[in-house]
């Protein structure tokens, strides 16, 4: 099967569709300063292989980073640079108290 050098070139046009459909998220492997509501006091913190979590002095979880597989619990699979409240455990009353997370995954242990 034949081909034009022209079929296998891709055009910038061509391009921008895919990275509008899929955010860019920042996944580094140093430390690096992250801003925090200055209300936020933080007292656990966990890594994955490319998210993390805290867990504030008042019990509420915040996750960021990659997040294909649901494990920022923010009930998508939506990836993020900047730390989002968890949101399902404040509308059930729960109160974080620690946080491990693994590859793929973000355990919590909470009170109610």
């Amino acid at each position: 099967v034949g081909s034009s050098p022209g079929d296998t070139e891709l055009t910038p046009h061509q391009e921008q569709p895919a990275a509008e459909d899929s955010a860019f998220i920042s996944i580094q492997a140093f430390p690096a300063l992250l801003d925090l509501p200055q209300d936020l006091e933080v007292s656990k913190v966990s890594c994955g292989s490319r998210h993390t979590a805290i867990v504030t002095r008042g019990g509420e979880l915040y996750t960021w980073g990659w997040g294909k597989y649901g494990q920022l619990g923010h009930g998508d699979n939506a990836s993020s640079d900047q730390p989002r409240r968890v949101e399902y455990l404040v509308a059930e009353g729960l109160q974080a108290e620690e946080v491990v997370c693994g590859p793929w995954t973000t355990y919590v242990c909470v009170l109610e």
